[in-house]
């Protein structure tokens, strides 16, 4: 009987990610067109403690082939413990404190932000990131050439020789994969804040995040899915490998499970459907390994069971991963292996901790 339980949940699970690369391939990929830049954007950046990073983000911004008076940065201090002091740049940059409102650090630093944007387009991105130097540029020619309000874009990690960054890496292309693909199934439900685009007037026309504002992250996923219920023609994919923003991965593993148990809470939440259907599915595919793996070693279920359970499971996901992995990073992946046996009993512990424990993020604690 569990045999036959654990065989159905892995069908539903190979069925769902056999659409997500169904999905995935539908969205094509978009090249840059040389139009003349016309697009303004304003660049919020939302930061804590970040005196390190944002310098390095701020000279990246130095480097963007765009006009400098088609772009402005506005800089929102969430109570950092030490005010980061501003250089000089040949763009405009804002930089204000965060007006707390809400249980949502993030959420309140945009809204904030928002009363300041005089630009017709907002991008978000985080302290810790650098983008390409044609960031805005394919971002204004795609939105000259499409009609469209909202553009989610890709993240990747700049990692080093270790397996921790390894992991992460992997863990964030199979988070990338399923983004792209429920895009290019039209069931967008997440994507990422630290390369998100969309209009001020959209913005007030979904009244922000009213509605979601009790759950500390979300900033990006809550706000796409509104977007998406109400307007779904106007809300857009960017595949571009010129708009890839990198970003950092966590320095431990205590920091990386607090991270994904941060992402997991808001799932519950999700206006999406389909979204709430796919992440039971992942987290039941995950568990479903962990079982099959205790059973077959305590004797329950036959090993046999096991292997071909693993290597089902393997062969799908490799799909998915190495097609993004292909278009985020076109380099080999590594500690494939070792990380998809980790990856299920990583994953199943965030999904079942973010159900009743807390987490913390930027010096403060959340949850229940």
């Amino acid at each position: 009987m569990i045999a036959i339980i654990l065989s159905v949940i892995l069908v539903i699970y190979l069925s769902s990610i056999g659409l997500l690369i169904y999905g995935f391939a539908k969205v094509k990929k978009y090249q840059k067109t040389d139009l003349k830049p016309q697009t303004s954007f304003t660049i919020i950046v939302p930061f804590r403690n970040e005196a390190e990073n944002l310098p390095k983000l701020l000279n990246s911004f130095s480097n963007l082939n765009y006009p400098n008076d088609l772009f402005e940065v506005i800089l929102v201090d969430d109570n950092s413990k030490e005010k980061f002091q501003v250089s000089h740049f040949t763009f405009h940059i804002l930089q204000i404190d965060n007006i707390r409102t809400s249980n949502s650090p993030k959420k309140d630093a945009i809204s904030t932000a928002m009363q300041h944007v005089k630009t017709n387009w907002v991008i978000t991105t985080d302290a810790d990131c650098l983008v390409p130097e044609n960031w805005l540029l394919i971002f204004d020619n795609y939105i000259q050439e499409n009609k469209v309000s909202m553009l989610a874009g890709a993240v990747s990690y700049k990692c080093q020789n270790s397996f921790l960054d390894h992991f992460q890496q992997l863990d964030l292309t199979s988070l990338q994969g399923a983004t792209i693909g429920s895009f290019g199934l039209k069931k967008a439900f997440m994507c990422n804040g630290a390369n998100f685009a969309y209009t001020k007037s959209l913005f007030e026309k979904l009244n922000g995040f009213d509605g979601n504002n009790k759950i500390a992250s979300g900033d990006d996923v809550f706000l796409l899915q509104k977007a998406t219920n109400l307007f779904s023609d106007k809300v857009h994919y960017l595949k571009s490998e010129e708009a890839i923003v990198i970003t950092k991965p966590t320095e431990n593993w205590k920091d990386l499970f607090y991270q994904r148990v941060r992402w997991a809470a808001k799932t519950s939440s999700y206006q999406s459907n389909f979204g709430k259907i796919l992440g039971l599915i992942v987290f039941f595919g995950n568990l479903s390994f962990v079982i099959a793996f205790c059973f077959s070693v305590l004797g329950i279920l036959p090993y046999s069971f096991f292997v071909l359970f693993a290597f089902s499971k393997f062969i799908i996901d490799f799909v998915l991963l190495y097609i993004t992995n292909q278009f985020l990073e076109k380099t080999r992946i590594k500690s494939l292996l070792l990380s998809s046996l980790f990856y299920p009993f990583f994953s199943s512990a965030v999904a079942l901790y973010s159900l009743f424990g807390s987490y913390e993020w930027k010096g403060r604690r959340f949850g229940k």
